[in-house]
This record gives structure tokens, sequence and C-alpha cells, in this order.
């Protein structure tokens, strides 16, 4: 994608898209607009490196995460670290904070310095970001989930799986009035899957869930607890409660220990995620591993290969099993 492409596209010179993307304010915003618009459409995105460079690319890779407030992403991060250690590559991140806007801008500005690959989490994006990527010309591997069509190459697991996998072994262990606290999904795809597989794998199985909540923002132990006590005040007959993460799920537990309920006998846990930093409960919370440190050396091993053989570059799709630990709060089914 050159600047010609879009200049032909916005119906100007390219001596005026140049200006309208170097913000430069001799421009109408009428002209502007329709600039932008089409840059936007094309996915074109400026290059910032020097021209002198003969290759066009550094030796950076653009890793796009939602977050690194959590558990789950620096272990990505760590996976990816470890796997490009002797490749001359370096991960650069961008946080989005599971905004699409947020992603374009930063996909924009990374994009902009030309790095060698891309590894964005999820598979939901928005047009003009999905554009961005295509119109890149290099490695992209979308990581954490392989329910959907990736752009490129993707590694991860399938969350709608890992949903329905967790509510089978529920099912197997007796436990028949099931509860689920979990964050608001609109924005986290990966989330709303797993719900939506346990929720069809209860219903195969002629189970209707109990009752459920959702939350945002705050401590997601706090969280946990202040649920966990509102849903068993609401619904009191239930027997198992299931959590979107591991965090939520340990305040759970907390707060249940304190009440002296009898885990996993009258009432059974689980989370999702396998963090080990929860290893130190008084009880071992039944959670699923979601490969996430092998996700980011799959995904890293990738790019580097594609970079140092361009020519042998292919679409790959790495689909990792997620492991069940039945933990301390789930009853041998």
């Amino acid at each position: 994608m050159t600047l010609r492409d879009v200049s032909e596209a916005a119906g100007v010179s390219e001596m005026t898209v140049s200006r309208v993307l170097r913000n430069k304010r001799d421009v109408s915003e009428a002209t502007r607009a329709r600039v932008l618009e089409a840059a936007r459409r094309l996915g074109y995105v400026p290059n910032k490196i020097a021209g002198a460079l003969a290759s066009q690319r550094v030796n950076l890779v653009a890793v796009i995460i939602p977050s690194m407030s959590n558990m789950v992403f620096p272990e990505v991060m760590t996976g990816i670290t470890g796997a490009l250690e002797e490749t001359g590559l370096q991960p650069v991140v961008g946080l989005t904070g599971y905004r699409p806007e947020k992603e374009e801008k930063v996909l924009y500005e990374m994009l902009s310095w030309r790095p060698a690959g891309v590894i964005i989490a999820g598979l939901e994006h928005s047009d003009a970001s999905r554009a961005m990527l295509r119109a890149s010309g290099i490695p992209v591997v979308e990581i954490m989930d392989v329910d959907g069509t990736p752009i490129d190459s993707v590694v991860g697991i399938s969350h709608r799986r890992a949903g329905q996998q967790m509510a089978q072994a529920i099912i197997r262990a007796g436990y028949r009035r099931i509860g689920f606290m979990g964050t608001k999904m609109p924005l986290d795809h990966r989330a709303r899957k797993r719900f939506e597989g346990f929720t069809e794998a209860l219903a195969k199985a002629g189970i209707e869930m109990a009752d459920h909540e959702f939350y945002s923002g705050g401590s997601a132990l706090a969280k946990g607890r202040e649920m966990t006590a509102e849903m068993l005040r609401r619904t009191p007959d239930l027997d198992f409660l299931y959590y979107s993460n591991d965090m939520i799920g340990a305040g759970g537990l907390l707060y249940l220990l304190e009440q002296g309920v009898d885990i996993p006998g009258r009432m059974g846990l689980a989370g999702f995620n396998g963090v080990e930093l929860l290893d130190g409960l008084p009880r071992r919370l039944a959670t699923m591993d979601a490969c996430r440190a092998e996700i980011g050396r799959r995904a890293a091993g990738i790019i580097a290969a594609q970079a140092a053989a361009p020519e042998a570059r292919e679409r790959v799709r790495v689909a990792l099993e997620p492991r069940l630990d039945p933990g301390d709060t789930l009853r041998p089914g």
C-alpha cells in the first residue's frame, strides 16, 4: 500500500496526501476528511523509518494486548520474550484496554515503524484494524483464541470448548444448581465464548443456569467476595459457582471458607486461567490452564521463522488443548 494508492482513492495529489498525514494545516477540512477516510479504508499506514534503510523493516515485533494488570498477559509476554531471545528480534508492547478504537490507534502507530511482525490478542477487530493488518505485508499472528477466522496465522485455545469441558466436568460431579459470575462481556470476547460454551453444555444436559452476575472494574478479589455473598443471598440453594477467572473465584472461595461452607461437598467452585499466584490459598481452586506461556512461545516462533525466511511464509494454525485441574473445590466425577 503506497501514498499513490491513497491519492488515487481520495482523488487528490500525493503531495496533498502527504501533507494531511503529516498533519499540515494548509489543507481544507473536507479534503483532509476524504484523505483520512481513504487511508483508513485501504489500511494505509505511513512509514516512519528512514528511507535509507534498505530493508525498510526494523527488528521489532509489535505485541498488542488488552492489559498487563493481571497474570494472564505477563505470562504470554514471558513466552514471547523467551522465544525471541536468540533471534535478534525485540518485542514492543501496546495496550488496548479491550477497546477497539484504542487498538486501531496502537496498531497504526506500531505499523508506522515497519516492524518485522505483529502478535495481537484475539480474532475480533474493527474493519480499520483488519485492513491495516492485511495491508501490512508482514507476518501477523492472532493469539489466545481459535474460535473464528484469522487474518493470517493463529495460536490459541477454543474458549467455547473450554467452557463446554468445564460444564461437563461439573455435571459429571453431580452438581445441578449452578451459578455464574464474570466480567461484563461485550468487549471480552474470549470470556463471552467460554460462557456460551458453558451454557450450551448445560442445556444439552437439561440444566438451566440458576443464577448469573457480571461486573466491571474494581478489585477482582473483593468483587468475588461481594458477588458470591449477594448471589447466595439471592439464590441460597446453589451447589456450584463458576467464575470467569481465577481471581474472582479466589475471592468467592475465601468468603465461603469464612462462612464455614463445606467445599466441595455442599458447594463446588471453579475458575479459569490456572493462575499460579493462587497456589497458596487454603484450598486449590478448580481451574483450567489457558496455555498462556506456550501460546506466547509458539506465536513468537512463527514470527521469527517467517521473518527469517519470508519466501517460505505460510498461514499457521495452532490449537492448544487446555488442561482441567479439579483442585480441591470440584469433587471427583
